[in-house]
């Protein structure tokens, strides 16, 4: 048989399809980072654990109609297969512009296609903004299961935009003891579309807050969120977290730009990263540019490590914490770090999970791509 259909999926068929989820997201993102530890997966690049290939553009382009460099600007490719009960290989691609914002529309527009592992045939293409969005919070969701304190109370948001939504989504999902909230954020604005985003989505949360700085965002807070997007000045320009402001005992998700004092890292954290070989790919790509460039903490604490400033022994991994080979907590005062750089396998498994929901109940559309090739 040669006819190859596959099923498209709007944003409207992707929630019907349970995008949006996200406690059985983070189940579906424990499931892969576990795959990934145990080596069923493949990603880009020689040494197989390349978030993607990227486009960048120059500050000062010579040709007409080239685009300059901006916050968050750059085209994306990042394709994966990952093993398990999924089997399948997919690629996500997106454009991004810090600027689509001007313009009512998401920083970043993503588009997934999904495909079968033995002929390589399309077998859907989703709309992928809420995957996106939902996997980034879900993988952060693993640490807050396996590493935030069960009697939290109290969360912090630093960088109030749409990662930080679904990001207190799995907090707030994972930790339903939490009743408060603080937010600190670039305008008033944007903390107020936060704060009252909470509110509607989880009556547990008795007080959300604003925060007129970071130190006053965190000092009480259990978990920690930092969803700030990088900045082209590199990371003078992220936000700062000073040691002596974060409460023993608290969590620091940090799927975003986030910067700490060297000695803090190397002496008092504990560090946790979401998978080692994504910060071997970025070293080998970027060396000591991949956290200017990249923002995510993790980065830099691979970047201590290869100075030797840092014991190879402190970088732990999620998937290590998730099977029980390393104790989840050790003790009620330890400060973890909790790096999250985000990778292509997250998205092929939940756009797997999800694939396979929309078959399962006819949602979306089924296209045709061809009933015979003609070059075949």
């Amino acid at each position: 048989m040669t006819t190859i259909n596959f099923r498209y999926l709007s944003e409207q068929d992707m929630i019907a399809a349970g995008v949006t989820d996200i406690a059985r997201c983070a189940d579906v993102m424990e499931e892969a980072l576990i795959l990934l530890r145990n080596g069923d997966y493949r990603m880009a690049g020689e040494n197989g654990n390349s978030h993607g290939a990227m486009i960048t553009f120059p500050q000062n382009p010579v040709h007409e109609g080239m685009p300059s460099d901006g916050p968050d600007r750059r085209f994306m490719a990042m394709p994966a297969y990952l093993g398990g009960r999924f089997g399948t290989t997919g690629v996500k691609w997106y454009g991004s512009n810090t600027e689509n914002r001007a313009k009512g529309q998401p920083r970043s527009i993503h588009l997934f296609t999904l495909n079968d592992t033995d002929t390589g045939a399309p077998m859907a293409v989703m709309s992928a903004n809420l995957l996106s969005a939902y996997r980034t919070g879900a993988v952060p969701g693993v640490g807050v299961k396996h590493l935030a304190k069960q009697d939290a109370k109290v969360a912090a948001v630093v960088g109030p935009g749409v990662i930080a939504k679904s990001v207190i989504d799995a907090t707030l999902s994972l930790r339903p003891s939490i009743d408060t909230v603080t937010v600190k954020g670039r305008s008033a604005a944007g903390v107020e579309s936060f704060a009252q985003y909470v509110r509607e989505n989880f009556p547990q949360v008795t007080s959300v807050a604003a925060a007129e700085t970071i130190e006053e965002a965190i000092k009480d807070a259990d978990v920690i969120m930092a969803t700030t997007s990088t900045d082209i000045k590199g990371s003078e320009a992220f936000p700062y977290f000073p040691s002596e402001a974060i409460k023993p005992g608290a969590l620091l998700l940090l799927p975003a730009a986030a910067r700490f004092d060297d000695d803090f890292i190397i002496n008092d954290a504990r560090l946790v990263l979401d998978a080692r070989g994504l910060y071997d790919a970025w070293a080998e790509e970027y060396g000591t540019q991949a956290y200017q460039l990249l923002g995510i903490p993790g980065t830099h604490f691979h970047d201590l490590m290869r100075e030797g400033k840092l014991s190879e022994s402190k970088l732990e991994e999620i998937a290590d914490v998730a099977t029980g080979k390393i104790p989840a907590r050790r003790d009620d005062e330890e400060i973890i770090l909790y790096s999250v750089g985000g990778m292509p396998i997250e998205d092929v498994a939940w756009a797997t999970d999800l694939y396979q929901s929309a078959e399962e109940k006819n949602i979306g559309q089924v296209l045709n791509l061809w009933e015979t090739p003609v070059l075949a």
